[in-house]
């Protein structure tokens, strides 16, 4: 369904990015953030998934800063490679990445942004500090709680493993007390439970979880 694409920041860095579109005319746009493995297999296929449901979806390969085309798996000398370039990367320069993919996406309409793992927190802070997305809906981002005095400038939900190791409950309600108003759901599963290529996946809190953002598209999008 979907195709390779380029898109060049304002910055002149060109990074490529996986393009799905609806087989009709869009409701509008999905800005798909990866998690800390790449634009692999599985993000691949979620943003087929809002293609499929008739959204314009791009998912920005926003490691390409720090090397070209890492798509790795979740465990062993992949993980860590994934891991490595998560940290690596510099979260002003993806703004400039997930802005560039925005405008792009924004010839569909609105746009509605969402991540999981690392691309939650990045949702977090594309939410806070990028102007023109409609909505975004952040999934268990572990650097959320150290942005969280930041103010997102779009409608916005959280979603939470209760027992996720990385993000304890504690920082998960230090979150919530922060942003009242937000949305926030805790789901009973751990890290990464939307992802079904991951043995952390939970059928139930995944689905539960997806159909609460798109109805937040459907709301906000389109």
């Amino acid at each position: 369904m979907g195709t390779d694409i380029e898109i060049t920041a304002s910055d002149g860095h060109t990074f490529a990015a996986y393009r799905a579109d609806p087989s009709g005319a869009p409701k509008g746009g999905i800005l798909v953030t990866q998690e800390a493995f790449g634009v692999n297999p599985h993000i691949r296929h979620m943003a087929d998934t809002y293609a499929a449901a008739g959204y314009l979806a791009i998912a920005p390969a926003l490691y390409d800063r720090v090397e070209r085309g890492i798509e790795v798996g979740y465990t062993g000398e992949g993980r860590e490679k994934g891991i490595g370039a998560m940290q690596a990367s510099n979260f002003d320069d993806v703004m400039k990445d997930i802005d560039a993919t925005r405008a792009l996406l924004a010839e569909a309409g609105k746009v509605g942004i969402t991540g999981w793992c690392w691309g939650g927190s990045v949702t977090f802070l594309s939410a806070c500090r990028v102007d023109g997305l409609a909505c975004a809906s952040s999934y268990y981002g572990g650097r959320v709680p150290d942005f969280m005095t930041e103010t997102p400038k779009c409608p916005l939900e959280f979603h939470w493993g209760e027992t996720d190791a990385s993000i304890p409950m504690e920082k998960v309600r230090a979150v919530e007390a922060q942003h009242p108003d937000v949305a926030s759901f805790v789901y009973p599963a751990g890290h990464g439970f939307m992802c079904d290529d991951r043995e952390s996946y939970h059928k139930e809190s995944a689905e539960l979880s997806h159909k609460r953002t798109m109805e937040m598209f459907a709301q906000y999008v389109g």
